[in-house]
């Protein structure tokens, strides 16, 4: 035992002594203090990055580590998103719609919600197994108008062109809605209380799949991505693997829409659109193709710039309300993290988080 211990403190020391130990130490204890002081607006951009953080880690397993192109990350959001709300919703009449609802318990129906987005993208998985590249682009497309008819037609379940209330989430008798709960002389709502769950959620999110990456499970598909020939004589099943990694970045995805359908308090089909999944393709190219940290970056950027730049915009210059002669924050938004994807291309090809190395270094 005492063998044990003297192997293990020198290494339990050196990693104390690393300055990236204290980074990610006052990063924690930053995020867990936010809600005592942020109001709401920031406390909801927040929330809105760590939803997106969390699609972008699946569809960066599916794109960044397995070369596998996919337009069609929005229909699998809300698929979440509205799963979530038919799960765990009740029966009744809204906006004129007469909506369905199981009333399940609301943890077991955001659970089932995430399960459900797996097994649609599970249902697509055959076509993910044999198709690559812009062709399975094209063809996860086909999601969005599909989903986006069905969306707005099936008013049953979606409460049509309005969308419906969602339910709030309840877990361990903490009820995640307006209702105040006092925390050290603060006052606890909605967002102060999700901020934590969507915490847990990306951290969780996060671990597994850079566990994933850093497996075998993670080796052989960046083999897929490199070398797909290589990787099928060496016996690596190239199908199954692709099929796999797709239902995963399905469920991801899921999950991203239960938690962006909780922090809306209201899904309204016309946000899952192809905007939506380019905004997510965006998020993984600018962070970085393949790693968590890249597409947790990225997804910060993309998701936080439109609300600075509508918090801010009576400040900026070019950047004005609609109808007042200036860009409307939304436009301003896209066109600056649409150059922020030009410049990672061109100057950064392995994103922020991925910076390419001098080109006169040694090999």
């Amino acid at each position: 035992m005492s063998e044990t211990t003297t192997a293990f403190a020198p290494a339990l020391t050196a990693r104390l002594r690393h300055p990236r130990t204290w980074t990610w130490a006052a990063g924690a204890v930053l995020l867990l203090a936010l809600p005592f002081y942020l109001d709401r607006f920031w406390l909801q951009a927040g929330l809105f990055a760590m939803a997106a953080a969390i699609g972008a880690i699946g569809l960066n397993l599916l794109t960044g580590a397995t070369g596998q192109l996919s337009m069609g990350h929005a229909f699998f959001l809300a698929v979440g998103a509205y799963g979530y709300c038919v799960l765990a919703g009740e029966s009744g009449t809204e906006n004129g719609h007469s909506l369905s609802g199981l009333g399940l318990p609301s943890g077991l129906a955001a659970v089932l919600a995430v399960l459900l987005a797996g097994a649609a993208g599970g249902l697509f998985s055959p076509i993910a197994g044999r198709l690559r590249g812009a062709y399975l682009g094209i063809a996860t497309l086909a999601l969005i108008f599909i989903g986006q008819h069905v969306l707005f037609n099936a008013s049953s379940l979606t409460g049509g062109y309005n969308g419906r209330s969602v339910p709030p989430l309840s877990l361990f008798g903490l009820t995640f809605d307006d209702t105040e709960v006092m925390v050290a002389a603060v006052p606890f709502q909605s967002s102060e209380k999700l901020w934590y769950a969507a915490l847990a959620a990306l951290l969780l999110s996060g671990l597994f799949a850079r566990g994933v990456l850093r497996g075998r499970p993670g080796r052989a598909l960046n083999a897929i991505r490199d070398h797909r020939i290589a990787a099928g004589v060496m016996g690596v099943p190239v199908a199954h693997y692709r099929a796999g990694v797709f239902v995963l970045s399905s469920m991801y995805a899921g999950l991203a829409g239960v938690l962006l359908a909780l922090v809306f308090q209201r899904t309204v089909p016309e946000y899952f659109g192809m905007v939506l999944s380019l905004e997510y393709l965006a998020m993984i190219v600018i962070g970085g193709l393949g790693t968590v940290a890249g597409a947790v970056v990225g997804a910060a950027f993309v998701s936080l710039l439109p609300q600075l730049l509508t918090h801010y915009s009576d400040s900026l210059p070019l950047v004005a309300a609609p109808g007042t002669g200036g860009l409307a924050p939304g436009e301003a938004s896209r066109y600056l993290y649409g150059a922020a994807v030009v410049a990672a291309v061109l100057f950064l090809p392995g994103g922020l988080t991925r910076p390419t190395k001098n080109s006169g270094e040694k090999k």
